[in-house]
Protein backbone atom coordinates (compact mmCIF):
# COMPACT_ATOMS: atom_id res chain seq x y z
CA UNK A 1 0.00 0.00 0.00
CA UNK A 2 1.48 3.21 -1.38
CA UNK A 3 -0.64 5.36 0.81
CA UNK A 4 0.81 3.36 4.29
CA UNK A 5 1.33 6.50 6.26
CA UNK A 6 -2.18 8.31 5.63
CA UNK A 7 -5.91 8.14 6.35
CA UNK A 8 -8.45 8.42 3.97
CA UNK A 9 -11.08 11.01 4.53
CA UNK A 10 -13.88 13.10 2.41
CA UNK A 11 -12.02 15.70 0.86
CA UNK A 12 -14.18 19.90 0.49
CA UNK A 13 -16.10 19.78 -2.24
CA UNK A 14 -19.54 20.90 -3.80
CA UNK A 15 -22.61 18.73 -5.12
CA UNK A 16 -24.15 20.14 -8.18
CA UNK A 17 -27.54 18.69 -9.56
CA UNK A 18 -28.45 20.35 -13.21
CA UNK A 19 -32.02 19.84 -12.09
CA UNK A 20 -32.43 21.02 -8.61
CA UNK A 21 -32.86 24.43 -7.45
CA UNK A 22 -31.72 23.30 -3.95
CA UNK A 23 -28.69 25.09 -2.69
CA UNK A 24 -25.66 21.85 -1.70
CA UNK A 25 -25.49 21.35 2.33
CA UNK A 26 -21.93 22.68 2.08
CA UNK A 27 -21.98 25.75 0.60
CA UNK A 28 -25.19 26.81 -0.16
CA UNK A 29 -24.49 26.71 -4.28
CA UNK A 30 -26.62 25.64 -6.43
CA UNK A 31 -26.03 24.72 -10.17
CA UNK A 32 -27.14 27.87 -11.78
CA UNK A 33 -25.75 30.28 -9.09
CA UNK A 34 -22.48 28.42 -9.26
CA UNK A 35 -22.90 28.35 -13.34
CA UNK A 36 -23.41 32.36 -12.75
CA UNK A 37 -20.05 33.12 -10.71
CA UNK A 38 -18.26 31.07 -13.60
CA UNK A 39 -19.15 33.72 -15.95
CA UNK A 40 -17.51 36.08 -13.80
CA UNK A 41 -14.27 34.58 -14.71
CA UNK A 42 -14.72 33.32 -18.49
CA UNK A 43 -12.01 35.56 -19.94
CA UNK A 44 -9.65 35.24 -17.56
CA UNK A 45 -9.16 31.50 -18.15
CA UNK A 46 -6.83 29.30 -20.74
CA UNK A 47 -7.86 25.65 -21.46
CA UNK A 48 -5.21 22.75 -22.39
CA UNK A 49 -6.47 19.91 -23.98
CA UNK A 50 -4.24 16.50 -23.43
CA UNK A 51 -4.50 14.51 -26.81
CA UNK A 52 -1.40 12.15 -27.44
CA UNK A 53 -3.20 9.15 -27.91
CA UNK A 54 -4.21 7.67 -31.42
CA UNK A 55 -7.81 5.94 -31.46
CA UNK A 56 -6.27 2.22 -32.07
CA UNK A 57 -8.24 1.16 -28.38
CA UNK A 58 -11.83 2.37 -30.61
CA UNK A 59 -10.95 0.60 -33.80
CA UNK A 60 -9.65 4.29 -35.42
CA UNK A 61 -6.38 4.52 -37.02
CA UNK A 62 -6.56 8.00 -36.72
CA UNK A 63 -6.40 10.75 -33.67
CA UNK A 64 -9.23 10.55 -31.43
CA UNK A 65 -9.57 14.68 -31.73
CA UNK A 66 -11.21 13.62 -35.39
CA UNK A 67 -13.80 11.65 -34.45
CA UNK A 68 -17.04 12.92 -35.28
CA UNK A 69 -18.64 13.07 -32.07
CA UNK A 70 -22.22 12.46 -33.55
CA UNK A 71 -23.65 11.35 -37.03
CA UNK A 72 -26.53 14.43 -36.67
CA UNK A 73 -23.53 17.02 -37.35
CA UNK A 74 -20.66 15.09 -37.89
CA UNK A 75 -18.50 17.56 -36.11
CA UNK A 76 -15.24 16.48 -34.41
CA UNK A 77 -13.99 16.69 -31.00
CA UNK A 78 -11.63 19.10 -31.66
CA UNK A 79 -14.23 21.28 -33.29
CA UNK A 80 -17.01 20.84 -30.80
CA UNK A 81 -14.27 22.10 -27.47
CA UNK A 82 -12.98 25.22 -30.54
CA UNK A 83 -16.74 25.80 -30.58
CA UNK A 84 -17.18 26.00 -27.21
CA UNK A 85 -14.49 27.99 -26.18
CA UNK A 86 -16.10 30.55 -29.00
CA UNK A 87 -19.08 30.35 -27.12
CA UNK A 88 -17.59 31.05 -24.03
CA UNK A 89 -15.53 34.39 -25.66
CA UNK A 90 -18.96 35.68 -26.61
CA UNK A 91 -20.28 35.09 -23.29
CA UNK A 92 -17.17 37.31 -21.74
CA UNK A 93 -18.08 40.15 -24.12
CA UNK A 94 -21.57 40.37 -23.50
CA UNK A 95 -20.90 39.68 -18.92
CA UNK A 96 -17.71 41.85 -19.43
CA UNK A 97 -18.56 44.75 -22.72
CA UNK A 98 -15.09 44.12 -23.64
CA UNK A 99 -14.70 43.56 -27.40
CA UNK A 100 -12.58 40.86 -29.27
CA UNK A 101 -11.89 38.76 -26.25
CA UNK A 102 -9.45 35.53 -27.22
CA UNK A 103 -9.68 32.41 -25.02
CA UNK A 104 -5.81 30.63 -25.64
CA UNK A 105 -5.97 26.52 -26.37
CA UNK A 106 -2.75 24.44 -25.87
CA UNK A 107 -2.97 20.97 -27.29
CA UNK A 108 -0.66 18.40 -26.08
CA UNK A 109 0.47 16.05 -28.60
CA UNK A 110 2.63 13.44 -28.83
CA UNK A 111 5.12 12.09 -31.38
CA UNK A 112 1.93 9.59 -32.33
CA UNK A 113 -0.62 12.38 -32.87
CA UNK A 114 1.12 15.35 -34.10
CA UNK A 115 1.26 15.61 -37.55
CA UNK A 116 -1.87 14.59 -37.92
CA UNK A 117 -2.74 17.13 -35.26
CA UNK A 118 -1.58 19.95 -36.93
CA UNK A 119 -3.19 18.51 -40.35
CA UNK A 120 -6.51 18.47 -38.90
CA UNK A 121 -5.94 22.53 -37.63
CA UNK A 122 -5.23 23.32 -41.27
CA UNK A 123 -7.55 21.68 -43.73
CA UNK A 124 -10.29 23.64 -41.17
CA UNK A 125 -8.84 26.96 -40.81
CA UNK A 126 -8.09 26.12 -36.94
CA UNK A 127 -12.14 25.77 -36.92
CA UNK A 128 -12.89 29.48 -37.00
CA UNK A 129 -9.79 30.45 -34.16
CA UNK A 130 -7.42 33.54 -34.91
CA UNK A 131 -3.85 32.71 -35.83
CA UNK A 132 -2.02 31.73 -33.34
CA UNK A 133 -4.34 31.14 -30.61
CA UNK A 134 -4.25 27.29 -30.82
CA UNK A 135 -0.79 26.10 -29.63
CA UNK A 136 0.64 23.17 -29.96
CA UNK A 137 3.09 21.10 -27.37
CA UNK A 138 4.52 17.97 -28.27
CA UNK A 139 5.44 15.43 -25.53
CA UNK A 140 8.14 13.15 -26.34
CA UNK A 141 8.06 9.01 -26.54
CA UNK A 142 10.22 6.79 -23.77
CA UNK A 143 11.91 3.87 -24.24
CA UNK A 144 9.41 0.89 -23.63
CA UNK A 145 10.24 -2.09 -21.22
CA UNK A 146 10.06 -5.90 -22.06
CA UNK A 147 10.93 -6.99 -18.15
CA UNK A 148 10.61 -6.40 -14.38
CA UNK A 149 14.55 -6.15 -15.38
CA UNK A 150 13.93 -3.24 -17.33
CA UNK A 151 14.84 -4.78 -20.38
CA UNK A 152 14.48 -2.11 -23.59
CA UNK A 153 11.94 -3.57 -26.27
CA UNK A 154 13.38 -3.82 -29.08
CA UNK A 155 11.91 -3.40 -32.51
CA UNK A 156 14.46 -4.77 -34.18
CA UNK A 157 18.23 -5.24 -33.88
CA UNK A 158 18.99 -1.56 -33.84
CA UNK A 159 15.85 0.09 -33.18
CA UNK A 160 14.47 0.42 -29.67
CA UNK A 161 10.26 0.49 -28.91
CA UNK A 162 8.85 3.62 -27.99
CA UNK A 163 5.94 4.73 -26.30
CA UNK A 164 3.99 8.32 -25.18
CA UNK A 165 5.22 8.57 -21.09
CA UNK A 166 1.37 9.92 -20.36
CA UNK A 167 -0.75 13.15 -20.41
CA UNK A 168 1.81 14.05 -16.97
CA UNK A 169 4.00 15.65 -19.38
CA UNK A 170 1.54 18.45 -19.45
CA UNK A 171 2.73 20.38 -16.99
CA UNK A 172 6.31 20.51 -17.08
CA UNK A 173 5.70 21.61 -21.12
CA UNK A 174 3.31 24.35 -20.21
CA UNK A 175 6.22 25.49 -18.05
CA UNK A 176 9.39 24.72 -20.37
CA UNK A 177 7.31 26.60 -23.96
CA UNK A 178 6.31 29.52 -21.69
CA UNK A 179 2.74 29.44 -21.88
CA UNK A 180 2.97 29.72 -17.63
CA UNK A 181 4.89 33.28 -18.22
CA UNK A 182 2.78 34.38 -21.15
CA UNK A 183 -0.82 33.33 -19.31
CA UNK A 184 0.51 35.40 -16.21
CA UNK A 185 1.43 38.71 -18.31
CA UNK A 186 -2.27 38.08 -19.77
CA UNK A 187 -3.59 38.14 -16.26
CA UNK A 188 -5.20 35.01 -16.77
CA UNK A 189 -6.32 33.06 -13.15
CA UNK A 190 -7.74 29.45 -14.22
CA UNK A 191 -6.14 27.02 -16.56
CA UNK A 192 -8.71 23.93 -17.39
CA UNK A 193 -7.60 20.85 -18.83
CA UNK A 194 -9.27 18.60 -20.51
CA UNK A 195 -9.59 14.94 -21.73
CA UNK A 196 -9.91 14.36 -25.60
CA UNK A 197 -13.19 12.17 -26.20
CA UNK A 198 -15.30 12.96 -23.55
CA UNK A 199 -17.71 15.61 -25.22
CA UNK A 200 -20.02 15.52 -22.59
CA UNK A 201 -18.11 18.04 -19.94
CA UNK A 202 -17.67 20.91 -21.28
CA UNK A 203 -20.67 21.28 -19.30
CA UNK A 204 -19.17 21.27 -16.45
CA UNK A 205 -16.95 23.78 -17.05
CA UNK A 206 -18.31 27.24 -15.98
CA UNK A 207 -20.22 25.78 -12.69
CA UNK A 208 -16.75 24.06 -11.85
CA UNK A 209 -14.76 27.57 -12.48
CA UNK A 210 -17.75 29.23 -10.31
CA UNK A 211 -17.08 26.77 -7.45
CA UNK A 212 -13.07 27.43 -7.60
CA UNK A 213 -13.65 31.54 -7.57
CA UNK A 214 -16.20 30.60 -4.96
CA UNK A 215 -14.13 28.48 -2.63
CA UNK A 216 -10.31 30.03 -3.69
CA UNK A 217 -9.71 26.30 -4.84
CA UNK A 218 -6.11 25.97 -6.37
CA UNK A 219 -6.83 22.90 -8.15
CA UNK A 220 -10.50 21.82 -8.47
CA UNK A 221 -11.28 18.21 -9.70
CA UNK A 222 -14.88 17.93 -11.99
CA UNK A 223 -16.30 14.39 -10.32
CA UNK A 224 -19.14 11.97 -10.90
CA UNK A 225 -20.78 9.79 -8.45
CA UNK A 226 -18.79 6.54 -7.93
CA UNK A 227 -19.79 2.74 -7.65
CA UNK A 228 -17.87 1.23 -4.31
CA UNK A 229 -15.26 -1.03 -6.34
CA UNK A 230 -15.58 0.49 -9.80
CA UNK A 231 -12.49 0.38 -12.09
CA UNK A 232 -12.20 4.28 -11.72
CA UNK A 233 -10.40 6.41 -9.55
CA UNK A 234 -11.73 8.70 -6.47
CA UNK A 235 -10.73 11.88 -4.78
CA UNK A 236 -9.57 11.68 -1.35
CA UNK A 237 -7.95 13.77 1.27
CA UNK A 238 -4.95 11.18 2.96
CA UNK A 239 -3.86 12.67 6.54
CA UNK A 240 -0.65 12.17 7.00
CA UNK A 241 -0.61 10.11 10.33
CA UNK A 242 2.85 12.00 11.76
CA UNK A 243 3.12 15.02 9.90
CA UNK A 244 0.44 17.31 9.00
CA UNK A 245 2.85 18.70 6.13
CA UNK A 246 2.38 15.93 4.02
CA UNK A 247 -1.57 15.67 3.90
CA UNK A 248 -3.10 16.13 0.60
CA UNK A 249 -6.32 15.91 -1.40
CA UNK A 250 -5.02 13.68 -4.28
CA UNK A 251 -6.86 11.27 -6.80
CA UNK A 252 -6.40 7.51 -5.79
CA UNK A 253 -6.62 4.71 -7.90
CA UNK A 254 -9.38 1.86 -7.15
CA UNK A 255 -6.35 -0.74 -6.79
CA UNK A 256 -4.77 1.41 -4.09
CA UNK A 257 -8.47 3.06 -2.41
CA UNK A 258 -9.67 -0.63 -0.87
CA UNK A 259 -6.15 -1.56 0.52
CA UNK A 260 -6.03 2.09 1.71
CA UNK A 261 -9.53 1.96 3.31
CA UNK A 262 -9.32 -1.64 4.89
CA UNK A 263 -6.45 -0.13 6.90
CA UNK A 264 -8.92 2.45 8.75
CA UNK A 265 -11.87 2.47 10.97
CA UNK A 266 -14.13 -0.58 9.70
CA UNK A 267 -11.02 -2.12 7.76
CA UNK A 268 -14.30 -2.90 5.23
CA UNK A 269 -12.55 -1.31 2.33
CA UNK A 270 -13.98 0.29 -0.88
CA UNK A 271 -17.63 -0.22 0.62
CA UNK A 272 -20.87 1.45 -0.38
CA UNK A 273 -22.25 4.24 1.97
CA UNK A 274 -25.87 2.41 3.31
CA UNK A 275 -27.32 6.01 2.57
CA UNK A 276 -26.74 5.70 -0.97
CA UNK A 277 -25.87 2.59 -2.47
CA UNK A 278 -22.58 4.68 -3.57
CA UNK A 279 -18.88 5.16 -2.79
CA UNK A 280 -18.43 8.07 0.08
CA UNK A 281 -15.47 9.02 -2.45
CA UNK A 282 -16.47 10.97 -5.84
CA UNK A 283 -15.15 9.56 -9.01
CA UNK A 284 -12.47 11.19 -10.92
CA UNK A 285 -13.72 12.12 -14.34
CA UNK A 286 -10.21 13.73 -14.72
CA UNK A 287 -10.94 16.85 -16.06
CA UNK A 288 -9.40 19.62 -13.75
CA UNK A 289 -9.44 23.48 -13.22
CA UNK A 290 -6.36 24.86 -11.63
CA UNK A 291 -5.93 28.46 -10.37
CA UNK A 292 -2.82 29.88 -11.96
CA UNK A 293 -0.88 31.62 -9.18
CA UNK A 294 -0.56 28.65 -6.86
CA UNK A 295 0.27 26.77 -10.80
CA UNK A 296 2.84 28.77 -11.75
CA UNK A 297 4.38 29.09 -8.45
CA UNK A 298 4.42 24.94 -7.77
CA UNK A 299 5.99 24.83 -11.48
CA UNK A 300 8.80 26.53 -10.92
CA UNK A 301 9.83 25.03 -7.64
CA UNK A 302 12.19 21.89 -7.23
CA UNK A 303 10.69 19.68 -9.83
CA UNK A 304 9.67 21.86 -12.77
CA UNK A 305 6.50 20.44 -13.00
CA UNK A 306 7.88 17.04 -13.77
CA UNK A 307 5.46 14.41 -11.99
CA UNK A 308 6.13 11.05 -10.52
CA UNK A 309 6.72 8.46 -12.52
CA UNK A 310 5.07 4.80 -12.15
CA UNK A 311 5.19 1.55 -14.19
CA UNK A 312 2.13 -1.05 -14.92
CA UNK A 313 2.90 -3.80 -16.24
CA UNK A 314 0.49 -6.76 -17.54
CA UNK A 315 2.81 -9.95 -16.41
CA UNK A 316 2.91 -13.11 -18.64
CA UNK A 317 2.20 -15.74 -15.68
CA UNK A 318 2.66 -15.66 -12.19
CA UNK A 319 6.26 -15.74 -12.08
CA UNK A 320 5.74 -11.49 -12.70
CA UNK A 321 8.97 -11.63 -14.31
CA UNK A 322 8.00 -10.91 -18.27
CA UNK A 323 5.48 -8.83 -19.71
CA UNK A 324 2.46 -9.65 -21.94
CA UNK A 325 3.06 -6.78 -24.16
CA UNK A 326 6.34 -4.14 -23.89
CA UNK A 327 5.25 -1.40 -20.80
CA UNK A 328 6.47 1.95 -20.22
CA UNK A 329 7.39 4.18 -17.69
CA UNK A 330 4.45 6.75 -17.44
CA UNK A 331 3.10 9.88 -15.56
CA UNK A 332 -0.77 11.28 -14.78
CA UNK A 333 -1.64 14.82 -15.36
CA UNK A 334 -3.75 14.46 -12.16
CA UNK A 335 -0.58 13.84 -9.89
CA UNK A 336 0.26 17.41 -9.77
CA UNK A 337 -1.27 17.64 -6.21
CA UNK A 338 1.85 15.76 -5.38
CA UNK A 339 3.96 18.61 -6.20
CA UNK A 340 1.69 21.14 -4.87
CA UNK A 341 1.89 19.46 -1.71
CA UNK A 342 5.92 19.90 -1.79
CA UNK A 343 6.26 23.44 -2.89
CA UNK A 344 3.30 24.58 -0.52
CA UNK A 345 2.53 22.44 2.07
CA UNK A 346 -1.09 22.66 4.30
CA UNK A 347 -1.61 26.21 2.10
CA UNK A 348 -2.98 24.91 -0.90
CA UNK A 349 -6.66 24.48 -1.28
CA UNK A 350 -7.86 21.27 -3.90
CA UNK A 351 -11.00 20.39 -4.09
CA UNK A 352 -13.77 18.50 -6.32
CA UNK A 353 -16.84 19.52 -8.17
CA UNK A 354 -19.20 16.54 -8.14
CA UNK A 355 -22.16 16.13 -10.94
CA UNK A 356 -24.45 13.74 -12.15
CA UNK A 357 -23.09 11.10 -14.47
CA UNK A 358 -25.32 11.57 -17.18
CA UNK A 359 -24.37 15.51 -17.94
CA UNK A 360 -20.24 14.75 -17.40
CA UNK A 361 -18.95 11.77 -18.15
CA UNK A 362 -19.49 9.55 -21.38
CA UNK A 363 -15.97 9.20 -22.68
CA UNK A 364 -15.20 7.01 -26.01
CA UNK A 365 -12.68 4.58 -25.58
CA UNK A 366 -13.36 1.35 -26.17
CA UNK A 367 -13.78 -0.41 -29.84
CA UNK A 368 -17.21 -1.58 -30.60
CA UNK A 369 -16.23 -5.53 -29.97
CA UNK A 370 -14.82 -4.67 -26.66
CA UNK A 371 -18.26 -2.52 -25.69
CA UNK A 372 -20.40 -5.66 -27.13
CA UNK A 373 -18.57 -8.25 -24.78
CA UNK A 374 -19.18 -5.38 -21.88
CA UNK A 375 -22.73 -5.28 -22.47
CA UNK A 376 -23.27 -8.97 -22.44
CA UNK A 377 -21.10 -9.11 -19.18
CA UNK A 378 -23.66 -6.64 -17.77
CA UNK A 379 -22.20 -3.09 -18.23
CA UNK A 380 -25.02 -0.09 -19.53
CA UNK A 381 -21.85 1.98 -19.94
CA UNK A 382 -19.50 0.23 -22.26
CA UNK A 383 -17.78 3.69 -23.37
CA UNK A 384 -17.99 2.98 -26.66
CA UNK A 385 -17.89 5.44 -29.81
CA UNK A 386 -21.64 4.76 -30.16
CA UNK A 387 -22.84 5.15 -26.39
CA UNK A 388 -20.77 8.40 -26.19
CA UNK A 389 -22.99 9.62 -28.90
CA UNK A 390 -26.09 8.17 -27.82
CA UNK A 391 -25.64 9.63 -24.01
CA UNK A 392 -25.01 12.99 -25.57
CA UNK A 393 -28.37 12.93 -26.89
CA UNK A 394 -29.97 12.05 -23.85
CA UNK A 395 -28.18 14.81 -22.30
CA UNK A 396 -29.86 17.46 -24.77
CA UNK A 397 -33.40 15.60 -24.00
CA UNK A 398 -32.92 16.62 -19.81
CA UNK A 399 -31.97 19.91 -20.79
CA UNK A 400 -34.98 20.24 -23.30
CA UNK A 401 -37.07 18.90 -20.80
CA UNK A 402 -35.77 21.15 -18.06
CA UNK A 403 -36.77 24.27 -20.28
CA UNK A 404 -40.13 22.91 -20.16
CA UNK A 405 -40.41 21.15 -23.46
CA UNK A 406 -42.56 18.21 -23.64
CA UNK A 407 -39.90 15.76 -24.76
CA UNK A 408 -39.27 11.92 -23.57
CA UNK A 409 -36.20 11.28 -21.46
CA UNK A 410 -34.30 7.66 -22.50
CA UNK A 411 -33.99 5.81 -19.22
CA UNK A 412 -32.00 2.94 -18.74
CA UNK A 413 -34.82 0.45 -19.46
CA UNK A 414 -35.48 2.67 -22.99
CA UNK A 415 -32.13 1.71 -24.21
CA UNK A 416 -32.23 -0.24 -27.38
CA UNK A 417 -29.55 -2.57 -29.29
CA UNK A 418 -28.25 -0.83 -32.43
CA UNK A 419 -24.98 -2.97 -33.52
CA UNK A 420 -24.49 -4.65 -30.48
CA UNK A 421 -24.11 -1.44 -27.97
CA UNK A 422 -27.22 0.13 -26.43
CA UNK A 423 -28.21 3.59 -27.83
CA UNK A 424 -31.31 6.02 -27.10
CA UNK A 425 -34.09 5.47 -29.39
CA UNK A 426 -34.68 9.55 -29.52
CA UNK A 427 -34.99 12.08 -30.06
CA UNK A 428 -31.60 12.80 -30.85
CA UNK A 429 -30.85 16.71 -30.07
CA UNK A 430 -27.49 18.33 -30.76
CA UNK A 431 -27.33 21.77 -29.01
CA UNK A 432 -24.60 23.14 -30.50
CA UNK A 433 -22.16 25.57 -28.68
CA UNK A 434 -23.06 28.62 -30.94
CA UNK A 435 -26.87 28.04 -29.60
CA UNK A 436 -25.67 28.02 -25.79
CA UNK A 437 -23.72 26.99 -23.48
CA UNK A 438 -25.22 27.67 -19.92
CA UNK A 439 -28.69 26.91 -18.44
CA UNK A 440 -29.76 30.43 -18.28
CA UNK A 441 -29.63 30.54 -22.38
CA UNK A 442 -31.50 27.41 -22.83
CA UNK A 443 -34.27 28.32 -20.50
CA UNK A 444 -34.61 31.79 -22.03
CA UNK A 445 -34.64 30.33 -25.82
CA UNK A 446 -36.46 27.44 -25.48
CA UNK A 447 -40.27 27.83 -24.90
CA UNK A 448 -42.63 25.49 -24.70
CA UNK A 449 -43.21 22.76 -27.89
CA UNK A 450 -42.89 19.10 -28.29
CA UNK A 451 -40.87 16.46 -30.11
CA UNK A 452 -41.85 12.71 -30.58
CA UNK A 453 -39.25 10.12 -29.89
CA UNK A 454 -38.19 9.36 -33.58
CA UNK A 455 -37.37 12.77 -33.63
CA UNK A 456 -33.94 14.76 -34.68
CA UNK A 457 -33.22 18.16 -34.01
CA UNK A 458 -29.69 20.30 -34.56
CA UNK A 459 -30.21 24.34 -32.98
CA UNK A 460 -27.00 26.25 -33.70
CA UNK A 461 -27.39 30.72 -33.83
CA UNK A 462 -26.39 33.02 -30.83
CA UNK A 463 -29.60 35.12 -32.08
CA UNK A 464 -31.65 32.16 -32.30
CA UNK A 465 -35.46 31.52 -30.06
CA UNK A 466 -37.60 28.70 -30.02
CA UNK A 467 -41.37 28.98 -29.12
CA UNK A 468 -43.79 26.33 -29.51
CA UNK A 469 -41.60 23.73 -31.80
CA UNK A 470 -43.81 20.79 -33.03
CA UNK A 471 -41.28 18.28 -34.47
CA UNK A 472 -41.89 14.85 -35.59
CA UNK A 473 -39.13 14.34 -37.89
CA UNK A 474 -35.85 15.45 -38.81
CA UNK A 475 -35.26 19.54 -38.25
CA UNK A 476 -31.70 21.52 -38.66
CA UNK A 477 -31.74 25.57 -37.77
CA UNK A 478 -28.75 27.28 -38.00
CA UNK A 479 -28.63 31.04 -37.80
CA UNK A 480 -24.73 32.79 -38.08
CA UNK A 481 -23.77 35.54 -36.07
CA UNK A 482 -25.66 38.96 -36.13
CA UNK A 483 -28.86 37.07 -37.54
CA UNK A 484 -31.56 37.43 -34.66
CA UNK A 485 -33.88 34.57 -35.59
CA UNK A 486 -37.30 33.98 -33.78
CA UNK A 487 -39.41 30.78 -34.21
CA UNK A 488 -42.90 30.37 -32.75
CA UNK A 489 -45.11 27.52 -33.53
CA UNK A 490 -43.11 26.69 -36.32
CA UNK A 491 -44.66 22.68 -37.20
CA UNK A 492 -42.51 20.27 -39.11
CA UNK A 493 -43.30 16.61 -40.10
CA UNK A 494 -41.34 14.62 -42.50
CA UNK A 495 -39.46 10.77 -42.76
CA UNK A 496 -35.96 12.50 -39.83
CA UNK A 497 -33.00 10.11 -39.84
CA UNK A 498 -33.00 7.15 -39.22
CA UNK A 499 -30.16 4.50 -37.61
CA UNK A 500 -29.01 2.06 -40.18
CA UNK A 501 -27.05 -1.22 -38.15
CA UNK A 502 -24.14 -2.12 -40.80
CA UNK A 503 -24.51 -6.11 -42.21
CA UNK A 504 -21.81 -7.92 -40.89
CA UNK A 505 -19.03 -8.43 -43.33
CA UNK A 506 -19.94 -5.13 -44.94
CA UNK A 507 -17.38 -2.08 -45.75
CA UNK A 508 -17.59 0.87 -44.12
CA UNK A 509 -15.87 3.90 -43.62
CA UNK A 510 -13.67 3.61 -40.21
CA UNK A 511 -15.62 6.45 -38.21
CA UNK A 512 -19.13 4.91 -38.82
CA UNK A 513 -17.74 1.10 -38.25
CA UNK A 514 -16.84 2.01 -35.03
CA UNK A 515 -20.13 2.83 -34.36
CA UNK A 516 -21.83 0.00 -35.67
CA UNK A 517 -24.64 1.68 -37.72
CA UNK A 518 -24.78 4.56 -40.25
CA UNK A 519 -27.70 7.27 -40.04
CA UNK A 520 -29.76 7.58 -42.91
CA UNK A 521 -31.09 11.29 -43.27
CA UNK A 522 -34.19 10.64 -44.89
CA UNK A 523 -35.95 13.62 -44.92
CA UNK A 524 -34.82 16.85 -42.74
CA UNK A 525 -36.06 20.25 -42.51
CA UNK A 526 -33.37 22.67 -42.78
CA UNK A 527 -33.00 26.09 -41.97
CA UNK A 528 -29.67 28.37 -42.60
CA UNK A 529 -30.05 31.94 -42.61
CA UNK A 530 -26.66 33.33 -43.56
CA UNK A 531 -27.43 37.30 -44.17
CA UNK A 532 -27.14 39.78 -40.86
CA UNK A 533 -31.24 41.00 -40.03
CA UNK A 534 -34.09 40.08 -37.84
CA UNK A 535 -36.13 36.92 -39.12
CA UNK A 536 -38.94 35.26 -37.95
CA UNK A 537 -40.30 31.59 -38.63
CA UNK A 538 -43.94 30.39 -38.11
CA UNK A 539 -46.12 27.34 -38.72
CA UNK A 540 -45.25 27.18 -42.17
CA UNK A 541 -41.69 27.20 -42.15
CA UNK A 542 -41.45 30.28 -44.56
CA UNK A 543 -38.22 32.27 -43.33
CA UNK A 544 -39.40 36.11 -43.03
CA UNK A 545 -37.21 39.07 -42.75
CA UNK A 546 -38.71 42.01 -40.42
CA UNK A 547 -36.29 44.50 -40.58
Amino acid sequence: NPFADFEASIPSGESLSYDSPVPDDHTGMTFTQAEQKGLTGIKDVAFVLVAGGLGERLGYSGIKLSLETNLLTNKSYLEIYVKYIQAMEHMAELKTGEKNIRIPLVIMTSGDTDPMTRQLLKDYDNFGMDAGQIQIVCQDKVAALKDSMAGLSMKNQWSVETKPHGHGDVHHLLLREGHIDKWEEEGRKHVIFLQDTNALVINSILPTLGVSIEKGFDMNSICIPRLAGEAAGAIARLEHKTDPEKSLVINVEYNQLDPLLKTQGDCLGDVPDPATGLSPYPGNANNIVIGLDAYAKTLRGEDQGVVVEFVNPKYKDDTRTEFKKATRLECMMQDIPKLFQKEMGSDVNIGFTLFDRWFTFSPAKNSLESGIEAVEGGNIAPGTMSSAESDKYIQNQRKLKHAGMDIAITEDEDLVKVGGIPVTPGPRIIICPGFAITQEEIVKKIHGGSITKRSSLVMEGQGLTIKNLQLDGGLVIRAAPHCEVEVDGLVVKNEGCVLEEIPEGAEAEETVSIRGYTMAKNEVKEIIITEPGKYFIGEDGEVKKVD
